[in-house]
Protein backbone atom coordinates (compact mmCIF):
# COMPACT_ATOMS: atom_id res chain seq x y z
CA UNK A 1 0.00 0.00 0.00
CA UNK A 2 1.40 3.37 -1.03
CA UNK A 3 1.84 6.25 1.29
CA UNK A 4 3.98 8.96 -0.56
CA UNK A 5 2.85 12.15 -1.23
CA UNK A 6 0.08 12.93 -4.11
CA UNK A 7 -0.93 16.07 -5.87
CA UNK A 8 -4.04 15.93 -4.23
CA UNK A 9 -2.88 16.06 -0.93
CA UNK A 10 -0.48 18.50 -1.78
CA UNK A 11 -3.20 20.57 -3.08
CA UNK A 12 -5.02 20.23 0.18
CA UNK A 13 -2.18 21.48 2.48
CA UNK A 14 -1.28 24.05 0.27
CA UNK A 15 -5.03 25.23 1.02
CA UNK A 16 -5.24 24.39 4.18
CA UNK A 17 -2.18 26.73 4.80
CA UNK A 18 -3.31 29.60 2.81
CA UNK A 19 -7.03 29.71 4.11
CA UNK A 20 -5.64 29.48 7.88
CA UNK A 21 -2.92 32.27 7.38
CA UNK A 22 -4.94 34.46 5.17
CA UNK A 23 -8.45 34.32 7.53
CA UNK A 24 -6.87 35.25 10.63
CA UNK A 25 -3.27 36.70 10.13
CA UNK A 26 -5.03 40.27 10.91
CA UNK A 27 -6.68 38.82 14.12
CA UNK A 28 -2.90 38.18 15.29
CA UNK A 29 -1.33 41.32 14.75
CA UNK A 30 -3.99 43.02 16.58
CA UNK A 31 -4.33 40.91 19.73
CA UNK A 32 -0.48 41.43 20.25
CA UNK A 33 -0.54 45.07 19.27
CA UNK A 34 -2.92 45.32 22.13
CA UNK A 35 -1.27 43.87 24.60
CA UNK A 36 1.89 46.21 24.13
CA UNK A 37 3.60 44.65 21.17
CA UNK A 38 5.34 47.00 18.73
CA UNK A 39 5.13 46.50 15.55
CA UNK A 40 8.33 44.75 15.18
CA UNK A 41 7.34 42.57 18.35
CA UNK A 42 3.96 41.83 16.39
CA UNK A 43 5.43 40.48 13.27
CA UNK A 44 8.32 38.35 15.10
CA UNK A 45 5.00 37.09 16.84
CA UNK A 46 3.32 36.36 13.82
CA UNK A 47 6.42 35.05 12.02
CA UNK A 48 7.31 32.38 15.13
CA UNK A 49 3.73 31.18 15.44
CA UNK A 50 3.90 30.54 11.78
CA UNK A 51 7.01 28.53 12.09
CA UNK A 52 6.54 26.69 15.23
CA UNK A 53 2.95 25.61 13.97
CA UNK A 54 4.53 24.57 10.73
CA UNK A 55 6.89 22.77 12.43
CA UNK A 56 4.83 21.09 14.86
CA UNK A 57 2.25 19.99 12.35
CA UNK A 58 5.21 18.15 10.40
CA UNK A 59 6.42 16.48 13.37
CA UNK A 60 3.23 15.32 14.68
CA UNK A 61 2.08 14.03 11.41
CA UNK A 62 5.21 11.89 10.71
CA UNK A 63 5.30 10.69 14.23
CA UNK A 64 1.71 9.60 13.73
CA UNK A 65 0.98 8.55 10.08
CA UNK A 66 -2.14 11.07 10.50
CA UNK A 67 -2.87 14.26 9.29
CA UNK A 68 -1.98 16.50 12.58
CA UNK A 69 -2.75 19.90 11.48
CA UNK A 70 -1.62 22.96 14.10
CA UNK A 71 -2.92 26.62 14.29
CA UNK A 72 -2.25 29.12 16.39
CA UNK A 73 -5.37 29.83 18.60
CA UNK A 74 -7.54 32.65 16.88
CA UNK A 75 -10.07 32.74 19.45
CA UNK A 76 -6.52 33.13 21.94
CA UNK A 77 -5.67 36.22 19.61
CA UNK A 78 -9.51 37.75 19.76
CA UNK A 79 -9.32 37.49 23.35
CA UNK A 80 -5.70 39.51 23.30
CA UNK A 81 -7.53 41.98 21.11
CA UNK A 82 -9.96 42.81 23.38
CA UNK A 83 -7.74 42.90 26.96
CA UNK A 84 -6.45 45.81 28.70
CA UNK A 85 -2.83 46.65 28.48
CA UNK A 86 -1.11 44.92 31.49
CA UNK A 87 1.18 46.33 33.65
CA UNK A 88 4.88 45.83 32.34
CA UNK A 89 4.15 45.74 28.92
CA UNK A 90 4.40 43.06 26.18
CA UNK A 91 7.62 41.77 28.16
CA UNK A 92 4.15 40.94 30.82
CA UNK A 93 1.91 39.68 28.16
CA UNK A 94 4.91 37.15 26.94
CA UNK A 95 5.09 35.88 30.29
CA UNK A 96 1.48 35.31 30.30
CA UNK A 97 2.01 33.37 27.43
CA UNK A 98 5.04 31.03 28.62
CA UNK A 99 2.44 30.22 31.29
CA UNK A 100 -0.04 29.12 29.12
CA UNK A 101 1.85 26.80 27.43
CA UNK A 102 3.44 25.45 30.55
CA UNK A 103 -0.35 24.95 31.37
CA UNK A 104 -0.85 23.09 27.62
CA UNK A 105 1.67 21.01 28.81
CA UNK A 106 0.56 19.88 31.94
CA UNK A 107 -2.82 19.19 31.06
CA UNK A 108 -1.45 16.85 28.31
CA UNK A 109 0.41 15.52 30.98
CA UNK A 110 -1.21 15.08 33.67
CA UNK A 111 -5.11 13.80 33.24
CA UNK A 112 -6.83 15.73 36.27
CA UNK A 113 -6.17 19.00 34.68
CA UNK A 114 -7.00 18.28 31.23
CA UNK A 115 -10.46 16.87 32.76
CA UNK A 116 -10.62 19.82 34.97
CA UNK A 117 -10.90 21.94 31.87
CA UNK A 118 -12.92 19.73 30.13
CA UNK A 119 -15.39 20.02 33.19
CA UNK A 120 -16.04 23.53 32.97
CA UNK A 121 -19.83 23.98 31.97
CA UNK A 122 -20.20 24.88 27.74
CA UNK A 123 -22.26 27.12 28.25
CA UNK A 124 -20.14 29.68 30.12
CA UNK A 125 -16.41 28.69 28.39
CA UNK A 126 -18.80 29.39 24.89
CA UNK A 127 -20.09 32.62 26.48
CA UNK A 128 -17.52 34.00 27.24
CA UNK A 129 -15.37 32.89 23.82
CA UNK A 130 -19.00 35.23 22.38
CA UNK A 131 -18.08 37.87 24.77
CA UNK A 132 -14.71 38.30 23.53
CA UNK A 133 -15.79 38.01 19.74
CA UNK A 134 -18.03 40.37 19.69
CA UNK A 135 -16.26 43.35 20.06
CA UNK A 136 -14.39 42.20 16.76
CA UNK A 137 -17.59 41.35 14.78
CA UNK A 138 -18.64 44.68 14.99
CA UNK A 139 -16.03 45.75 13.35
CA UNK A 140 -17.90 45.31 9.79
CA UNK A 141 -20.56 47.61 10.60
CA UNK A 142 -18.32 50.39 12.08
CA UNK A 143 -16.15 49.93 9.20
CA UNK A 144 -19.00 50.41 6.77
CA UNK A 145 -19.81 53.54 8.86
CA UNK A 146 -16.52 55.20 8.70
CA UNK A 147 -15.17 53.85 5.30
CA UNK A 148 -18.85 53.61 3.04
CA UNK A 149 -17.09 52.69 -0.16
CA UNK A 150 -14.35 50.38 1.02
CA UNK A 151 -16.22 48.97 4.08
CA UNK A 152 -18.79 48.17 1.76
CA UNK A 153 -16.57 46.41 -0.57
CA UNK A 154 -15.20 44.28 1.84
CA UNK A 155 -17.97 43.14 2.92
CA UNK A 156 -19.93 42.76 0.16
CA UNK A 157 -17.50 40.33 -1.96
CA UNK A 158 -17.05 38.53 1.80
CA UNK A 159 -20.85 38.04 1.37
CA UNK A 160 -20.87 36.81 -2.23
CA UNK A 161 -18.36 34.96 -2.16
CA UNK A 162 -19.51 33.42 0.85
CA UNK A 163 -22.58 31.99 -0.83
CA UNK A 164 -20.64 30.89 -3.11
CA UNK A 165 -17.76 28.72 -1.43
CA UNK A 166 -17.85 29.73 2.09
CA UNK A 167 -14.67 28.56 2.26
CA UNK A 168 -12.90 31.13 0.51
CA UNK A 169 -14.81 34.49 1.89
CA UNK A 170 -12.30 35.73 4.14
CA UNK A 171 -9.34 35.18 1.89
CA UNK A 172 -11.69 37.04 -0.72
CA UNK A 173 -12.38 39.71 1.51
CA UNK A 174 -8.62 40.23 2.45
CA UNK A 175 -7.61 40.57 -1.67
CA UNK A 176 -10.23 43.12 -1.63
CA UNK A 177 -8.96 45.02 1.62
CA UNK A 178 -5.18 45.24 0.19
CA UNK A 179 -6.55 46.22 -3.28
CA UNK A 180 -8.17 48.93 -1.97
CA UNK A 181 -5.02 49.75 0.23
CA UNK A 182 -3.05 49.72 -2.45
CA UNK A 183 -4.88 51.73 -4.08
CA UNK A 184 -5.61 54.56 -1.48
CA UNK A 185 -2.44 54.77 0.61
CA UNK A 186 1.13 55.52 -0.18
CA UNK A 187 3.13 52.33 1.72
CA UNK A 188 6.51 52.95 3.14
CA UNK A 189 9.23 52.21 1.38
CA UNK A 190 10.54 49.20 0.97
CA UNK A 191 7.62 47.86 3.28
CA UNK A 192 6.43 45.01 0.78
CA UNK A 193 9.63 44.32 -0.39
CA UNK A 194 11.21 43.89 2.77
CA UNK A 195 10.22 40.06 3.03
CA UNK A 196 13.12 38.80 5.24
CA UNK A 197 11.45 38.16 9.08
CA UNK A 198 13.27 39.92 11.71
CA UNK A 199 13.03 38.17 15.21
CA UNK A 200 12.67 39.71 18.21
CA UNK A 201 13.67 37.95 21.27
CA UNK A 202 11.74 39.84 24.23
CA UNK A 203 12.53 38.89 28.04
CA UNK A 204 9.49 37.48 29.62
CA UNK A 205 8.08 39.21 32.93
CA UNK A 206 5.75 37.71 35.15
CA UNK A 207 2.81 39.07 36.23
CA UNK A 208 0.06 38.46 38.83
CA UNK A 209 -2.42 40.36 37.03
CA UNK A 210 -1.32 39.19 33.59
CA UNK A 211 -1.73 35.45 34.40
CA UNK A 212 -5.14 35.89 36.10
CA UNK A 213 -5.71 38.38 32.96
CA UNK A 214 -4.50 36.81 29.98
CA UNK A 215 -2.51 33.32 30.59
CA UNK A 216 -5.70 31.80 32.50
CA UNK A 217 -8.73 32.73 29.85
CA UNK A 218 -5.99 32.23 26.76
CA UNK A 219 -5.39 28.70 28.37
CA UNK A 220 -9.03 28.13 28.33
CA UNK A 221 -10.45 29.25 25.25
CA UNK A 222 -7.23 27.48 23.28
CA UNK A 223 -8.47 24.30 25.21
CA UNK A 224 -12.33 24.46 24.43
CA UNK A 225 -12.16 26.46 20.90
CA UNK A 226 -9.26 24.89 19.83
CA UNK A 227 -7.71 21.78 21.09
CA UNK A 228 -10.99 19.85 21.50
CA UNK A 229 -12.99 20.16 18.64
CA UNK A 230 -9.69 19.89 16.87
CA UNK A 231 -9.56 16.09 18.16
CA UNK A 232 -13.00 16.41 17.40
CA UNK A 233 -12.34 16.82 13.87
CA UNK A 234 -9.98 13.60 13.72
CA UNK A 235 -12.16 11.33 15.11
CA UNK A 236 -14.72 12.51 12.89
CA UNK A 237 -12.73 11.19 9.82
CA UNK A 238 -11.71 8.18 11.75
CA UNK A 239 -8.79 9.12 13.48
CA UNK A 240 -7.98 7.72 17.28
CA UNK A 241 -4.26 9.95 18.17
CA UNK A 242 -4.20 9.92 21.95
CA UNK A 243 -4.85 13.40 22.75
CA UNK A 244 -2.44 13.65 25.66
CA UNK A 245 0.64 13.84 23.65
CA UNK A 246 -0.95 16.31 21.18
CA UNK A 247 -1.69 18.81 23.72
CA UNK A 248 1.59 19.07 25.28
CA UNK A 249 3.85 18.93 21.84
CA UNK A 250 1.69 21.65 20.75
CA UNK A 251 2.20 23.13 24.78
CA UNK A 252 6.31 22.79 23.83
CA UNK A 253 5.84 24.66 20.92
CA UNK A 254 4.22 27.47 22.87
CA UNK A 255 6.59 27.46 24.83
CA UNK A 256 9.44 28.27 22.19
CA UNK A 257 7.18 30.82 20.06
CA UNK A 258 6.78 32.86 23.46
CA UNK A 259 9.54 34.59 23.86
CA UNK A 260 9.45 35.74 19.88
CA UNK A 261 6.28 37.26 20.86
CA UNK A 262 3.54 34.29 20.09
CA UNK A 263 1.02 33.89 22.18
CA UNK A 264 -0.53 30.29 21.70
CA UNK A 265 0.05 27.26 19.42
CA UNK A 266 -2.80 24.15 19.22
CA UNK A 267 -4.52 21.17 17.13
CA UNK A 268 -6.22 23.28 14.15
CA UNK A 269 -9.84 22.42 13.73
CA UNK A 270 -10.93 24.34 10.36
CA UNK A 271 -7.56 22.91 8.79
CA UNK A 272 -7.98 20.19 9.95
CA UNK A 273 -11.31 19.09 8.36
CA UNK A 274 -9.83 20.11 5.36
CA UNK A 275 -6.66 18.10 5.72
CA UNK A 276 -8.21 15.09 7.04
CA UNK A 277 -11.24 14.24 4.88
CA UNK A 278 -11.88 12.79 1.70
CA UNK A 279 -10.51 15.61 -0.21
CA UNK A 280 -7.08 15.43 0.25
CA UNK A 281 -7.16 11.84 -0.03
CA UNK A 282 -9.48 8.65 -1.10
CA UNK A 283 -7.15 6.63 0.97
CA UNK A 284 -7.37 7.79 4.90
CA UNK A 285 -3.22 6.44 5.13
CA UNK A 286 -1.95 8.96 3.08
CA UNK A 287 -3.66 11.83 4.13
CA UNK A 288 -0.81 12.99 6.49
CA UNK A 289 0.98 14.36 3.77
CA UNK A 290 -1.69 17.03 3.32
CA UNK A 291 -0.53 18.16 6.69
CA UNK A 292 2.88 17.91 6.32
CA UNK A 293 2.45 20.40 3.14
CA UNK A 294 0.33 22.59 4.96
CA UNK A 295 3.18 22.73 7.48
CA UNK A 296 5.80 23.26 5.23
CA UNK A 297 3.65 26.59 3.34
CA UNK A 298 2.63 27.76 7.14
CA UNK A 299 6.74 28.06 7.70
CA UNK A 300 7.14 29.90 4.28
CA UNK A 301 4.26 32.81 5.49
CA UNK A 302 5.98 32.98 8.50
CA UNK A 303 8.96 34.08 6.42
CA UNK A 304 6.69 36.57 5.36
CA UNK A 305 5.22 38.08 8.68
CA UNK A 306 7.31 41.08 8.21
CA UNK A 307 5.89 42.65 4.80
CA UNK A 308 2.84 41.83 6.49
CA UNK A 309 2.88 43.29 9.53
CA UNK A 310 4.37 46.58 7.56
CA UNK A 311 1.31 46.49 5.13
CA UNK A 312 -1.40 46.04 8.06
CA UNK A 313 0.82 49.31 9.92
CA UNK A 314 0.30 51.44 6.65
CA UNK A 315 -3.44 50.49 6.96
CA UNK A 316 -6.34 52.09 8.56
CA UNK A 317 -6.87 50.11 11.41
CA UNK A 318 -10.25 49.50 10.97
CA UNK A 319 -9.92 48.27 7.76
CA UNK A 320 -7.99 45.46 9.46
CA UNK A 321 -10.43 44.91 12.41
CA UNK A 322 -13.00 44.62 9.73
CA UNK A 323 -11.69 41.49 8.18
CA UNK A 324 -10.84 40.33 11.40
CA UNK A 325 -14.67 40.51 12.39
CA UNK A 326 -15.33 38.86 9.10
CA UNK A 327 -13.49 35.49 9.85
CA UNK A 328 -14.96 35.46 13.38
CA UNK A 329 -18.31 35.95 12.73
CA UNK A 330 -19.20 32.13 11.97
CA UNK A 331 -17.39 31.44 15.69
CA UNK A 332 -19.04 33.89 17.16
CA UNK A 333 -22.49 32.45 15.80
CA UNK A 334 -21.72 29.05 17.25
CA UNK A 335 -20.08 30.08 20.86
CA UNK A 336 -23.66 32.16 21.18
CA UNK A 337 -25.72 29.57 20.06
CA UNK A 338 -24.01 26.37 21.85
CA UNK A 339 -23.99 28.96 25.23
CA UNK A 340 -27.46 29.65 24.90
CA UNK A 341 -28.79 26.44 24.00
CA UNK A 342 -29.06 25.15 27.65
CA UNK A 343 -32.24 27.07 28.82
CA UNK A 344 -31.26 26.33 32.58
CA UNK A 345 -28.15 27.79 32.57
CA UNK A 346 -29.42 30.29 30.07
CA UNK A 347 -29.23 33.50 32.81
CA UNK A 348 -25.63 32.38 33.91
CA UNK A 349 -24.22 31.78 29.84
CA UNK A 350 -26.08 35.64 29.61
CA UNK A 351 -23.63 36.95 32.67
CA UNK A 352 -20.70 35.59 31.23
CA UNK A 353 -21.21 36.76 27.78
CA UNK A 354 -21.89 40.88 29.28
CA UNK A 355 -19.34 40.77 31.75
CA UNK A 356 -16.86 39.74 29.36
CA UNK A 357 -17.59 42.10 26.32
CA UNK A 358 -18.26 44.90 28.40
CA UNK A 359 -14.66 45.43 28.95
CA UNK A 360 -14.46 45.39 32.32
CA UNK A 361 -11.50 45.55 34.17
CA UNK A 362 -10.73 45.03 37.66
CA UNK A 363 -6.89 44.89 39.50
CA UNK A 364 -5.44 44.96 36.15
CA UNK A 365 -7.77 41.72 34.90
CA UNK A 366 -9.74 41.45 31.80
CA UNK A 367 -13.27 40.87 31.87
CA UNK A 368 -13.14 37.36 30.16
CA UNK A 369 -11.46 36.33 33.54
CA UNK A 370 -14.51 38.45 35.75
CA UNK A 371 -16.84 37.05 33.09
CA UNK A 372 -16.41 33.26 34.10
CA UNK A 373 -16.15 34.20 38.24
CA UNK A 374 -20.09 36.02 37.29
CA UNK A 375 -21.01 33.35 35.32
CA UNK A 376 -19.85 30.06 37.58
CA UNK A 377 -21.66 32.46 40.59
CA UNK A 378 -24.62 32.18 39.02
CA UNK A 379 -24.57 29.18 37.89
CA UNK A 380 -23.62 27.67 41.19
CA UNK A 381 -26.45 29.43 42.40
CA UNK A 382 -28.74 28.19 40.28
CA UNK A 383 -27.93 24.99 40.87
CA UNK A 384 -28.26 24.85 44.07
CA UNK A 385 -31.44 26.95 44.71
CA UNK A 386 -32.71 23.78 42.16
Amino acid sequence: MSTGLSPQAAAAGLLAAFVGFASSFAVVLKGLTTVGASPAEAASGLMALSVAMGLCAIVLSLRTRMPISVAWSTPGAALLATSAAVDGGFAAAVGAFLVTGALIVVAGLWRPLGRAVAAIPAPLANAMLAGVLLGLCLAPVKAVAQMPVIGLAIVGVWAVVWKLKRLYAVPAAVLVMIASVMLTTTMPAGAIASLWPHPVLIAPRLSLAAVIGIALPLFIVTMASQNIPGMAVLHANGYRPEPGPLFWKTGVFTLLAAPLGGHAVNLAALSAALCAGPDAHPDPHRRYWAAIVGGFFYIVFGLLAGAASAFIGATSPILIEAVAGLALIGAFANALTNALAEARDREAAAITFLVTASGLTLFGVSGAFWGLVAGGAMLALTRWRT
